[in-house]
């Protein structure tokens, strides 16, 4: 079973290895998240150097297709959240599988 990574194991990382209490590490985690989805929501991108950058992007309405029905629907245009990763994080992935 594949893991994941939570908050809570992030604010254990930032208790482990910079020494802030638990509570601080938690609110320290949770402070620089939200900063995060702020910018996101108000349409900014977040560029973190050697990881990705996380934006948003405007689609246009479309006519999408049911494909059980083939019935034509209408899809309204709307804001998604892309994330490019940086080559640094590509090379990283990339070196993860060999092995």
């Amino acid at each position: 079973m594949t893991k994941t990574l939570t908050r809570m194991d992030l604010s254990e990382a930032v208790f482990r290895e910079v020494g802030l209490s638990r509570n601080e590490s938690a609110q320290l985690v949770e402070s620089v998240l939200n900063h995060m989805s702020d910018a996101l929501a108000d349409g900014e991108s977040v560029k973190i150097s050697s990881f990705g950058t996380f934006s948003v992007r405007d689609k246009a309405a479309r006519v999408g297709r049911n494909p059980k029905t083939g019935q034509e629907v209408p899809i309204l245009p709307r804001r998604v959240l892309t994330f490019r990763p940086s080559h640094l994080m590509k090379d990283r992935v990339a070196d993860g599988n060999k092995g």
